[in-house]
């Protein structure tokens, strides 16, 4: 018995050195699992619901976007053309609101005397005829072949010379209209505005007196625009000639242009604005809509090749910079400073600087 007690002794104690080593080898395993699922959970460990989004790259449009009005284009910032009698008489027809009148055709009749529309930024202020020589008989000769009353050849729309070329024309456009053909236009027998036009709203009344100066109508062009009043500290971000998108009512979008800014400073709900026009380059996309609310955006700039992230996943540090959370391919998280630059507010994404790469996973909250 003697014999066999250092045996048992040494198998006790090598079976107790190995289940030390046991012990050890597990507590090891333990500490990496939970050191790597600790990394794991770096920055997603939460209360917070989050998704995943991917890094791109690519174009990003910088966009202001605010609400606008469908409406008809009128002349510089808003004011509409007003239709000035120049004849004596009665008002013996007038036109509908809505109507819309083309060059050459009537506007109005003052005691059965039609009186025209035509072309050109000069506004008559005189009786015309033979003889007589300046801006508005250039008009009116340019006006005269644009209807056919005489080739180039015949009268050169650029002449500003009233002579028998112009005589004979506008004899022709005279019996055209049902009228004594005299070879002269008398002051109130036309009327000068830059385009076709479609009548806003009328001012005189079907058989009263036709008083001289008297208003008789207010117009716009038949074009479509949008007017959008944005705020007057985004004034420097826009120009003439920015794109722009319009959502219309239907939900259809339908491209534009910015036209015009106003100078006029006007007051909304977050203070001092600026109006804003822009051009549809489809007018005909806007169908019958009329002073009727819009969604714009207007592109400011365009930055390509850009690396773009949603603005959701920017996180704020205490020292006032942004990060991006990370997930690698393993599913480890990780905090990537950023340089933030130009955002697309439309789209709700921004530009960014740093070590990010095309593709990569970052972390956005869900929505």
């Amino acid at each position: 018995m003697a014999e066999r007690t250092p045996h048992r002794r040494g198998r006790w104690l090598s079976g107790a050195i190995a289940g030390l080593l046991l012990l050890a080898a597990v507590a090891v395993v333990l500490a990496n699992r939970d050191g790597r699922n600790a990394r794991k959970r770096h920055l997603g460990d939460t209360a917070h619901a989050t998704s995943l989004a991917i890094v791109t790259r690519g174009s990003l449009f910088s966009q202001l976007t605010s609400n606008g009005t469908l409406t008809y284009a009128t002349q510089s910032y808003g004011s509409p053309y007003t239709i000035v009698n120049q004849e004596s008489g009665t008002f013996s027809a007038l036109p509908l609101p809505g109507r819309v009148i083309s060059r050459g055709q009537v506007v109005y009749r003052v005691s059965n005397r039609p009186v025209i529309l035509l072309y050109g930024s000069t506004p008559v202020y005189r009786s015309i005829f033979e003889g007589a020589v300046g801006p508005d008989v250039q008009q009116l000769n340019e006006n005269l072949v644009a209807l056919g009353c005489a080739t180039r050849s015949e009268l050169s729309p650029s002449s500003d010379y009233f002579g028998v070329e112009t005589a004979d024309a506008l004899d022709r456009l005279q019996e055209r209209l049902g009228e004594e053909a005299t070879g002269s236009l008398e002051e109130g027998q036309a009327v000068f505005l830059p385009g076709r036009i479609r009548i806003a709203s009328i001012r005189a009344t079907l058989g009263t007196r036709a008083a001289r100066a008297l208003p008789i109508a207010l117009a716009t062009a038949t074009r479509r625009e949008v007017v959008t009043d944005l705020d007057a500290s985004d004034q420097t971000e826009v120009a003439v000639g920015d794109r722009a998108e319009v959502t219309l009512p239907t939900g259809r979008a339908t491209p534009g242009v910015v036209s015009a800014i106003g100078t006029v400073i006007g007051s909304g709900a977050s203070g001092p604005t600026v109006p804003v026009y822009i051009k549809l380059e489809r007018s005909g996309a806007a169908g019958r809509f009329t002073q009727t609310p819009v969604q714009v955006a207007i592109t400011t700039a365009t930055i390509k090749r850009a690396m773009i992230v949603p603005v959701d996943a920017l996180l704020a540090r205490p020292d006032g910079r942004y990060a991006i959370e990370t997930v690698n391919p393993g599913g480890l998280h990780e905090l990537v400073g950023v340089t933030l630059g130009t955002f697309d507010d439309a789209d709700g994404s921004v530009q960014v600087a740093g070590s990010l790469r095309p593709g990569e996973r970052i972390v956005v909250p869900d929505v």
